[in-house]
């Protein structure tokens, strides 16, 4: 599964408020409740963050592997490739 504890992680260590997001670097509520609730973004979007941060994606998101037994989020299977 995908997580964005990475883009949590650095807001708090950057001390960028929920309020600065939204007004200075013009981040939607929207985008910040889906990063909130590790939902899917589009990679527009993660270039758009990665851009308006300065930082790279590796300081957005990360992959975790689903535990055995767990079925990740999103719908449909995706074989190995």
């Amino acid at each position: 599964m995908i997580t964005y504890e990475p883009f949590r992680r650095m807001t708090r260590e950057r001390e960028i408020s929920t309020y600065r997001l939204i007004n200075y670097y013009k981040i939607g509520r929207s985008l910040l409740n889906r990063l909130k609730h590790d939902k899917p973004i589009t990679t527009v979007t993660l270039n758009d963050l990665c851009c308006s941060l300065g930082c790279r994606v590796e300081d957005i998101l990360e992959y975790r592997p689903d535990e055995p037994g767990k079925s990740s989020s999103s719908s449909g299977s995706h074989s190995s490739r």
